[in-house]
């Protein structure tokens, strides 16, 4: 018989965002706090080294920054996967 897997129950969470509140759902509010955390971080970062002061330009500078982070991993990551099947 076939394994039926729960599907996981998803929960509303009030998050802040550079000062901003949004209402979310999610099935994983400890991992959402992690990104949630990162984008601020990032936003804080962008705010404090630049002269942007509109909350709009200072979510896309740290949207691209993530980007950034996010291309170089995936990179990385390939070239690991590559390494590792030439070495089979």
């Amino acid at each position: 018989m076939p394994e039926i897997k729960k599907v996981a129950e998803m929960k509303s969470v009030s998050v802040n965002v550079f000062g901003d509140t949004y209402h979310l759902k999610t099935d994983d509010p400890e991992g959402l706090d992690q990104i949630v955390q990162m984008v601020n971080f990032h936003m804080q970062s962008v705010s404090k080294s630049s002269r942007i002061f509109s909350g709009t330009r200072i979510a896309v500078m740290a949207a691209l920054k993530i980007a950034e982070d996010y291309m170089q991993l995936k990179k990385d990551y390939d070239e690991l996967l590559t390494l590792l099947n030439e070495n089979k």
